[in-house]
């Protein structure tokens, strides 16, 4: 297997071919993973309104907890959980914004605390709860002393469980 090259000597080479020849890579490498393919879109399409992505995200995780809601079983529940939490992770990933990342955890946690779904009685649950809060504090941790307070009172009313 070969050595993959660095970041800095791709991006010498990226420099030195034709903006049509670039398309073909991109496109090329948008074929491989829909990971990839979901970020580009995110990157042309939505990335200059990063409000309006937080509102769709939170749509997205309201129409996710609908379903848990209807759900009485806490395996099931777990499952969809950790497909929010994947989703929220993802698009974390996608935006780099710590302030924003802490923004969608408070809002998840705020929704799973007020859902009416009795997570206490799995501990797998409760610890996957608790494991978010963690998140949450390491997010707030790097943000502006204004920031900082701003969330951690919203932390502060989705800690007592």
């Amino acid at each position: 297997m070969t050595k993959s090259n660095s970041i800095n000597e791709i991006k010498k080479e990226l420099q030195l071919i034709s903006p049509k020849e670039l398309i073909e890579i991109c496109l090329a490498l948008l074929k491989y993973k829909k990971d990839n393919k979901e970020f580009v879109a995110y990157l042309l399409f939505k990335a200059h309104n990063t409000d309006e992505f937080v509102a769709e995200i939170k749509k997205e995780i309201d129409e996710l907890f609908l379903m848990l809601i209807s759900q009485s079983n806490l395996y099931l529940a777990k499952k969809t959980l950790r497909k929010i939490l994947r989703l929220i992770t993802k698009y974390g990933k996608y935006i780099n914004n710590k302030a924003i990342s802490a923004e969608l955890l408070i809002y998840f946690c705020t929704k799973l605390k007020f859902s009416g779904l009795h997570f206490q009685k799995s501990q797998l649950l409760v610890n996957m709860y608790n494991q978010q809060l963690k998140k949450i504090n390491t997010c707030i941790a790097s943000l502006h002393e204004d920031l900082k307070q701003d969330y951690s009172n919203d932390l502060e009313e989705i800690t007592i469980i």
